[in-house]
This record gives structure tokens, C-alpha cells and sequence, in this order.
């Protein structure tokens, strides 16, 4: 059985999440450089069998595509390149970056861990996998 692997694309950085091989339970992986992220993702595919990616679609929160749409877009082209037996999943990702502020405020970290974006990029990428998870009947 494979995982369950979703990506919060960024312009700068990637937050990366996975379930774990029975696709119960959603946990940050890491945070990636975006230039890097085809080549980690390659590396992390060579020793763990992943069966789908999740990818944030970004939208406004009036439902409207948002700026970064186009490059994600051309992400997904470039990922289901790379890996065309792996199916792509694409997940709204409206409201995460807040929702895991808010975590992490209601899990004690403090003020300078809060600041650091890597962090809320994986916090996100779980947020994301979560809700495609529940979406999908997969809890």
C-alpha cells in the first residue's frame, strides 16, 4: 500500500505532508525549497511507495482563482510528467495558511516557532491532505 503525499505550492517553499501507509492518519513530512521539489520528491518516491498526490488549489476566498494558480498548474503538468502512473488530486487550500496559525497558537508554540513559514507550509500541507482525507470518506 502506498501513501497519500499532499503538496502546499509555493512560490518560494513547499509544505509536504503524508499519511502514513494505511491512509488513517494526515502528519507533516517536511518544507522544501520549490526549485528542489521535483528532485526531492524523486528521492522520497525512490524509498516510499506513494499512490497519489494531493495539491492545494489555491483559490480566493470569494471562490475566484488566485495569483498563483498559473504556476501551480504548471507544477501539476511537470509532476504528472515525472510521475505519470502516480493519479494528482487537486484540493481548494483556502483558509489553511490561517487555520494553521491557529493551530499552532492552540498547541502552545511559541511566538518565534510561529514565525517561521516552513512550519506553516507542512502545518498547511497536513491541513490540506486532512480535508481531502475527509472528503473522501478515507477516516
Amino acid at each position: 500500500m502506498g501513501r497519500v503525499l499532499s503538496i502546499d505550492y509555493g512560490v518560494r517553499r513547499t509544505g509536504l505532508a503524508v499519511t502514513d501507509p494505511l491512509k488513517i492518519i494526515a502528519g507533516g513530512l517536511t518544507t522544501v525549497e520549490t526549485p528542489q521539489l521535483l528532485s526531492f520528491l524523486q528521492g522520497y518516491l525512490k524509498k516510499e511507495p506513494v499512490e497519489r498526490f494531493v495539491v492545494g488549489l489555491p483559490k480566493q476566498t470569494n471562490g475566484r482563482d488566485s495569483d498563483n494558480l498559473p504556476r501551480v498548474k504548471a507544477f501539476v503538468g511537470k509532476l504528472a510528467k515525472t510521475f505519470p502512473d502516480v493519479p494528482i488530486d487537486m484540493w481548494d487550500e483556502r483558509y489553511t495558511s490561517v487555520m494553521a496559525h491557529q493551530t499552532m497558537l492552540q498547541s502552545g508554540i511559541g511566538k518565534k516557532a510561529r514565525q517561521n513559514k516552513a512550519l506553516v507550509d507542512e502545518i498547511s500541507a497536513t491541513i490540506i491532505l486532512q480535508g481531502w482525507m475527509e472528503g473522501r470518506g478515507n477516516m
